[in-house]
């Protein structure tokens, strides 16, 4: 599901001629925020229902470089969830080229109490509207971070 369309911004560019890293991470924060909005999670919802999300865990991986002004779009798949958590896949591209993944653990909070709390029932509908994980998983879900030895 596509959530996000943009292009990388001159500011975004580091030393290096390419997006900064920070951006990549700002990318996908984006699109979890347009995620929000797509899911009744905007300003309105979010005061209507005294609910939100919060970010557990993120795990960026960095595939190819992008540049000033080139087209970026992110889709998402749900990898697994539970009463209170989503387990998501972020793709970002440009074109054809997949540029980098964030596979990201989701919390939904109640806002009064500040504590995880199950999703409203008008949330859980809406998020049964997402896409689920395509088969097979992709490369790099689940990934461990680590140096190899042999």
């Amino acid at each position: 599901m596509a959530l996000l369309n943009t292009q990388v911004a001159s500011q975004w560019v580091d030393y290096n001629g390419h997006m900064n890293d920070a951006e990549y991470a700002r990318v996908f924060s984006l699109a979890v925020d347009r995620l929000m909005e797509n899911i009744g999670l905007d300003d309105e919802g979010r005061q209507r229902l005294g609910y939100t999300l919060y970010t557990l865990e993120t795990h960026l991986r960095y595939l190819k470089e992008a540049h000033e002004g080139q087209d970026l779009q992110v889709d998402v798949q749900v990898v697994d969830q539970d009463a209170k958590r989503l387990h998501l896949w972020f793709v970002l591209t440009s074109g054809v080229d997949l540029l980098a993944t964030s596979e990201q653990m989701l919390m939904g909070i109640d806002t009064t109490s500040g504590k995880p709390a199950a999703f409203p029932a008008a949330l859980s509908d809406a998020l049964a509207t997402l896409p689920p994980l395509s088969s097979p998983p992709p490369e790099g879900l689940g990934r461990r971070i680590g140096i190899s030895r042999r």
